[in-house]
């Protein structure tokens, strides 16, 4: 694989696959729309976790506001019939869960606010999952706004005790006494663990040092942490 800092042509620029991946999967198929999507996991019986990414330009552009990005999605749902039950909006904005709580309630009970350091990291602060004062929100106050599930990167929810041994982070224990619901995120997207791991095991450096580590880690997460679930992916994904 060449760096992608060394890339001088497009097809150099795009082997960026790390080599323990795979490209099995990114050789063909269709990139589907959200409604040919909502089609495709009705029929295979499974419910809707839609992300609002971050608009690409500028907001209002050519008339179109973001709140109205805000409402696209939940409308395409809507338009669907499919219950509100059933989807679970997600967004790294927190402004995004607030605007389907104020106004698509149904809808906003489900939303889902995903989490790591580059949105919750207080004015001035590096963020620590066991400082609470370096949040740039406090758990009660995510969970006072409406908000009844978060699903923070899975690094925030686990540390260590010194000696090698995983625990639930402060994080995870204010979340929890706080009476939100947990997901995390992404299982099997890190690279081999005999170094450590990497972003996703940030501060669990003396507990990781092989890949079987891997299912300690799961444990402690669905065990003492108590999420109820776990994103998973694999392969060229970034």
């Amino acid at each position: 694989m060449l760096p992608i800092k060394k890339a001088t042509s497009i097809s150099e620029y795009m082997n960026a696959t790390a080599p323990w991946r795979t490209d099995l999967y990114s050789q063909n198929g269709k990139v589907l729309t959200l409604t040919e999507h909502i089609a495709l996991a009705r029929q295979l019986g499974m419910k809707h976790t839609p992300e609002l990414k971050a608009p690409a330009v500028t907001m209002p552009f050519n008339g179109y506001r973001l709140n109205d990005y805000r409402q696209q999605l939940i409308d395409t749902y809507k338009a669907a019939n499919v219950p509100a039950s059933d989807v679970f909006a997600q967004s790294f904005n927190i402004e995004d869960l607030d605007y389907w709580i104020k106004n698509e309630p149904a809808y906003g009970a489900n939303a889902v606010y995903l989490i790591d350091d580059s949105n919750e990291t207080a004015k001035s602060k590096t963020f620590d999952k066991n400082d609470a004062s370096t949040w740039k929100h406090s758990l009660a106050d995510i969970k006072a706004r409406g908000i009844n599930t978060i699903a923070p990167a899975l690094w925030l929810l686990v540390t260590t005790d010194g000696k090698g041994n995983m625990q639930p982070s402060e994080y995870a224990k204010q979340a929890k006494a706080n009476g939100l619901k947990i997901i995390t995120w992404s299982i099997e997207r890190s690279g081999p663990l005999i170094d450590g791991g990497d972003w996703y095991y940030s501060g669990l450096s003396d507990a990781i040092n092989n890949d079987g580590d891997m299912m300690n880690y799961i444990d402690v997460l669905a065990q003492d942490v108590g999420v109820q679930g776990i994103f998973f992916q694999i392969g060229p994904l970034r």
